[in-house]
Protein backbone atom coordinates (compact mmCIF):
# COMPACT_ATOMS: atom_id res chain seq x y z
CA UNK A 1 0.00 0.00 0.00
CA UNK A 2 1.15 3.53 -0.77
CA UNK A 3 2.00 5.65 2.24
CA UNK A 4 0.94 9.28 2.45
CA UNK A 5 3.06 12.34 3.12
CA UNK A 6 1.05 12.91 6.30
CA UNK A 7 2.04 9.45 7.58
CA UNK A 8 5.68 10.04 6.69
CA UNK A 9 5.66 13.41 8.44
CA UNK A 10 4.00 11.92 11.51
CA UNK A 11 6.57 9.14 11.75
CA UNK A 12 9.36 11.67 11.34
CA UNK A 13 7.91 13.72 14.17
CA UNK A 14 7.75 10.62 16.39
CA UNK A 15 11.26 9.36 15.63
CA UNK A 16 13.28 12.28 14.28
CA UNK A 17 14.45 10.05 11.40
CA UNK A 18 14.92 11.34 7.85
CA UNK A 19 12.02 11.53 5.39
CA UNK A 20 13.31 8.69 3.20
CA UNK A 21 14.00 6.48 6.22
CA UNK A 22 10.43 7.08 7.40
CA UNK A 23 8.98 6.37 3.98
CA UNK A 24 10.98 3.15 3.63
CA UNK A 25 10.06 2.01 7.14
CA UNK A 26 6.33 2.61 6.50
CA UNK A 27 6.49 0.76 3.19
CA UNK A 28 8.27 -2.16 4.87
CA UNK A 29 5.66 -2.17 7.65
CA UNK A 30 2.73 -1.87 5.22
CA UNK A 31 1.68 1.40 6.83
CA UNK A 32 1.75 0.11 10.42
CA UNK A 33 3.05 3.09 12.43
CA UNK A 34 4.22 1.08 15.47
CA UNK A 35 5.98 -1.48 13.30
CA UNK A 36 7.64 1.33 11.34
CA UNK A 37 8.91 2.88 14.59
CA UNK A 38 10.43 -0.48 15.54
CA UNK A 39 12.11 -0.76 12.13
CA UNK A 40 13.70 2.66 12.58
CA UNK A 41 14.81 1.76 16.12
CA UNK A 42 16.45 -1.44 14.85
CA UNK A 43 18.11 0.49 12.06
CA UNK A 44 19.74 2.67 14.70
CA UNK A 45 21.00 -0.43 16.50
CA UNK A 46 22.39 -1.83 13.26
CA UNK A 47 24.19 1.40 12.42
CA UNK A 48 25.57 1.56 15.97
CA UNK A 49 26.97 -1.95 15.66
CA UNK A 50 28.44 -1.20 12.24
CA UNK A 51 30.18 1.97 13.48
CA UNK A 52 31.50 0.41 16.69
CA UNK A 53 35.11 0.38 15.48
CA UNK A 54 35.07 4.04 14.42
CA UNK A 55 36.59 6.77 16.57
CA UNK A 56 34.25 9.29 18.18
CA UNK A 57 36.64 12.18 18.75
CA UNK A 58 34.26 15.12 18.31
CA UNK A 59 31.22 15.96 20.39
CA UNK A 60 29.49 18.32 22.76
CA UNK A 61 30.50 19.01 26.37
CA UNK A 62 27.94 20.71 28.61
CA UNK A 63 27.89 21.51 32.33
CA UNK A 64 25.33 22.85 34.78
CA UNK A 65 24.84 23.33 38.49
CA UNK A 66 21.84 23.36 40.79
CA UNK A 67 22.31 24.11 44.45
CA UNK A 68 24.67 21.55 45.96
CA UNK A 69 25.06 19.43 42.80
CA UNK A 70 26.93 20.10 39.55
CA UNK A 71 27.57 17.84 36.57
CA UNK A 72 29.32 17.60 33.21
CA UNK A 73 28.13 15.43 30.32
CA UNK A 74 30.04 14.83 27.09
CA UNK A 75 28.27 13.17 24.19
CA UNK A 76 30.79 12.16 21.52
CA UNK A 77 30.43 11.68 17.76
CA UNK A 78 32.65 11.37 14.70
CA UNK A 79 32.44 14.80 13.05
CA UNK A 80 32.23 18.42 14.11
CA UNK A 81 29.30 18.82 11.71
CA UNK A 82 27.15 16.47 13.79
CA UNK A 83 28.55 17.87 17.06
CA UNK A 84 27.05 21.25 16.14
CA UNK A 85 23.73 19.80 15.00
CA UNK A 86 20.81 21.22 16.98
CA UNK A 87 19.29 17.79 17.71
CA UNK A 88 22.64 16.42 18.92
CA UNK A 89 23.19 19.40 21.24
CA UNK A 90 19.59 19.14 22.46
CA UNK A 91 20.09 15.46 23.31
CA UNK A 92 23.26 16.29 25.25
CA UNK A 93 21.36 19.00 27.12
CA UNK A 94 18.47 16.65 27.89
CA UNK A 95 20.87 14.06 29.32
CA UNK A 96 22.57 16.74 31.43
CA UNK A 97 19.23 18.07 32.70
CA UNK A 98 18.20 14.56 33.70
CA UNK A 99 21.51 14.04 35.49
CA UNK A 100 20.99 17.27 37.41
CA UNK A 101 17.56 16.15 38.54
CA UNK A 102 18.30 12.48 39.28
CA UNK A 103 21.96 12.67 40.40
CA UNK A 104 23.05 9.27 39.00
CA UNK A 105 26.03 7.76 40.81
CA UNK A 106 27.98 6.77 37.68
CA UNK A 107 27.92 6.38 33.91
CA UNK A 108 26.02 3.07 34.08
CA UNK A 109 23.25 4.69 36.13
CA UNK A 110 23.16 7.67 33.77
CA UNK A 111 22.73 5.47 30.68
CA UNK A 112 19.91 3.59 32.42
CA UNK A 113 17.93 6.73 33.25
CA UNK A 114 14.59 7.04 31.46
CA UNK A 115 13.62 10.10 29.42
CA UNK A 116 10.21 10.19 27.79
CA UNK A 117 9.83 6.43 28.12
CA UNK A 118 13.27 5.53 26.76
CA UNK A 119 16.61 5.04 28.41
CA UNK A 120 19.48 7.41 27.69
CA UNK A 121 21.29 4.53 25.98
CA UNK A 122 18.30 3.93 23.68
CA UNK A 123 18.03 7.63 22.83
CA UNK A 124 21.69 7.68 21.80
CA UNK A 125 21.14 4.63 19.56
CA UNK A 126 18.18 6.42 17.95
CA UNK A 127 20.36 9.45 17.27
CA UNK A 128 22.96 7.17 15.68
CA UNK A 129 20.24 5.90 13.35
CA UNK A 130 19.42 9.46 12.29
CA UNK A 131 22.99 10.60 11.60
CA UNK A 132 24.75 7.39 10.61
CA UNK A 133 27.66 8.31 12.91
CA UNK A 134 29.08 6.50 15.90
CA UNK A 135 28.04 8.18 19.15
CA UNK A 136 28.87 7.42 22.75
CA UNK A 137 28.48 8.96 26.15
CA UNK A 138 32.12 9.89 26.59
CA UNK A 139 32.18 11.49 30.04
CA UNK A 140 29.99 11.98 33.07
CA UNK A 141 31.49 13.87 36.00
CA UNK A 142 29.76 15.38 39.00
CA UNK A 143 30.45 16.84 42.42
CA UNK A 144 28.46 17.80 45.48
CA UNK A 145 29.33 20.67 47.83
CA UNK A 146 27.57 23.36 49.92
CA UNK A 147 27.54 25.50 46.75
CA UNK A 148 28.54 24.82 43.15
CA UNK A 149 29.25 26.61 39.88
CA UNK A 150 29.64 25.51 36.25
CA UNK A 151 31.32 26.91 33.16
CA UNK A 152 31.11 25.93 29.47
CA UNK A 153 33.87 27.24 27.24
CA UNK A 154 32.92 28.69 23.87
CA UNK A 155 32.43 25.91 21.32
CA UNK A 156 31.18 23.38 23.91
CA UNK A 157 34.35 21.25 23.82
CA UNK A 158 35.46 22.11 27.36
CA UNK A 159 33.53 22.50 30.60
CA UNK A 160 34.19 22.64 34.33
CA UNK A 161 32.28 22.46 37.60
CA UNK A 162 33.59 23.62 40.98
CA UNK A 163 32.39 23.25 44.56
CA UNK A 164 32.82 25.57 47.54
CA UNK A 165 32.69 25.04 51.29
CA UNK A 166 30.14 27.79 51.98
CA UNK A 167 26.45 27.72 50.95
CA UNK A 168 26.49 31.18 49.39
CA UNK A 169 29.16 32.31 46.94
CA UNK A 170 28.98 35.37 44.70
CA UNK A 171 28.13 34.27 41.13
CA UNK A 172 31.07 36.09 39.53
CA UNK A 173 33.52 34.74 42.08
CA UNK A 174 32.33 31.19 41.49
CA UNK A 175 32.45 31.66 37.74
CA UNK A 176 35.97 33.10 37.94
CA UNK A 177 37.18 29.95 39.71
CA UNK A 178 35.39 27.69 37.23
CA UNK A 179 36.97 29.60 34.35
CA UNK A 180 40.38 29.33 36.03
CA UNK A 181 40.00 25.55 36.19
CA UNK A 182 39.09 25.53 32.49
CA UNK A 183 41.98 27.75 31.40
CA UNK A 184 44.80 26.46 33.60
CA UNK A 185 43.92 22.73 33.86
CA UNK A 186 44.96 22.12 37.48
CA UNK A 187 45.53 18.56 38.64
CA UNK A 188 44.22 18.95 42.19
CA UNK A 189 42.53 21.53 44.43
CA UNK A 190 45.50 21.70 46.82
CA UNK A 191 48.79 19.91 47.40
CA UNK A 192 47.27 17.59 50.03
CA UNK A 193 44.96 16.16 47.37
CA UNK A 194 47.64 15.71 44.73
CA UNK A 195 47.92 11.97 43.88
CA UNK A 196 50.91 10.44 45.63
CA UNK A 197 52.19 8.81 42.44
CA UNK A 198 52.19 12.17 40.66
CA UNK A 199 54.16 13.79 43.51
CA UNK A 200 56.68 10.94 43.54
CA UNK A 201 57.13 11.13 39.76
CA UNK A 202 57.63 14.91 39.78
CA UNK A 203 60.14 14.61 42.63
CA UNK A 204 62.20 12.04 40.72
CA UNK A 205 62.04 14.14 37.54
CA UNK A 206 63.31 17.16 39.49
CA UNK A 207 66.14 15.13 41.02
CA UNK A 208 67.14 13.69 37.67
CA UNK A 209 67.17 17.12 36.07
CA UNK A 210 69.36 18.50 38.86
CA UNK A 211 71.69 15.53 38.47
CA UNK A 212 71.99 16.19 34.73
CA UNK A 213 72.80 19.80 35.54
CA UNK A 214 75.79 18.58 37.50
CA UNK A 215 74.50 19.30 41.00
CA UNK A 216 76.09 17.40 43.89
CA UNK A 217 74.30 14.23 44.96
CA UNK A 218 73.80 15.45 48.54
CA UNK A 219 71.99 18.54 47.22
CA UNK A 220 69.54 16.74 44.93
CA UNK A 221 66.75 16.22 47.47
CA UNK A 222 66.74 19.86 48.55
CA UNK A 223 66.74 21.08 44.95
CA UNK A 224 63.95 18.67 44.07
CA UNK A 225 61.88 19.90 47.01
CA UNK A 226 62.17 23.46 45.72
CA UNK A 227 61.14 22.45 42.22
CA UNK A 228 58.30 20.36 43.59
CA UNK A 229 57.02 23.44 45.39
CA UNK A 230 56.96 25.29 42.06
CA UNK A 231 55.07 22.36 40.54
CA UNK A 232 52.41 22.64 43.27
CA UNK A 233 52.04 26.36 42.53
CA UNK A 234 51.36 25.57 38.88
CA UNK A 235 49.27 22.40 39.25
CA UNK A 236 47.01 23.04 42.27
CA UNK A 237 43.96 25.24 41.76
CA UNK A 238 44.23 27.20 45.02
CA UNK A 239 47.93 27.97 44.56
CA UNK A 240 47.69 28.93 40.88
CA UNK A 241 48.15 32.54 39.87
CA UNK A 242 44.74 34.07 39.21
CA UNK A 243 44.49 34.62 35.43
CA UNK A 244 42.52 37.85 35.90
CA UNK A 245 45.01 39.31 38.39
CA UNK A 246 48.56 37.87 38.40
CA UNK A 247 49.26 39.52 41.77
CA UNK A 248 46.87 37.06 43.45
CA UNK A 249 46.49 33.33 43.83
CA UNK A 250 43.05 31.72 43.64
CA UNK A 251 43.26 31.12 47.39
CA UNK A 252 43.95 34.80 48.18
CA UNK A 253 41.23 35.87 45.74
CA UNK A 254 38.69 33.72 47.58
CA UNK A 255 39.90 34.93 50.97
CA UNK A 256 39.28 38.52 49.83
CA UNK A 257 35.62 37.64 49.40
CA UNK A 258 35.35 35.75 52.70
CA UNK A 259 38.22 34.68 54.95
CA UNK A 260 36.58 31.26 55.37
CA UNK A 261 35.84 30.67 51.69
CA UNK A 262 37.70 27.97 49.76
CA UNK A 263 37.23 25.61 46.84
CA UNK A 264 36.69 21.99 47.87
CA UNK A 265 36.55 20.28 44.49
CA UNK A 266 36.45 20.61 40.72
CA UNK A 267 35.90 18.50 37.61
CA UNK A 268 37.18 19.34 34.15
CA UNK A 269 36.27 17.64 30.84
CA UNK A 270 37.68 18.55 27.46
CA UNK A 271 37.58 17.03 23.97
CA UNK A 272 40.40 19.34 22.82
CA UNK A 273 43.94 18.05 22.46
CA UNK A 274 46.17 19.54 25.15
Amino acid sequence: MAVTMAEISHLRKLTGAGMMDCKNALNEANGDMEAAKEIIRKKGQAVAAKREDREASEGCVLAAHKGTFAAIVALKCETDFVAKNADFVALTQAILDAALENKPADMVALKAMTLNGKTVAELIVEEIGKTGEKMELGYYEYLEAPSTMSYIHMGSKLATVVGFNLPEVDFQVGRDVAMQAAAMAPIAVNRNEMPADVVAKEFEIAKDKARQEGKKEEMLDRIAEGRLNKFFQEATLLEQTFVKDPKKTIDSYLKEQNKDLTCVGFKRVTLNEE
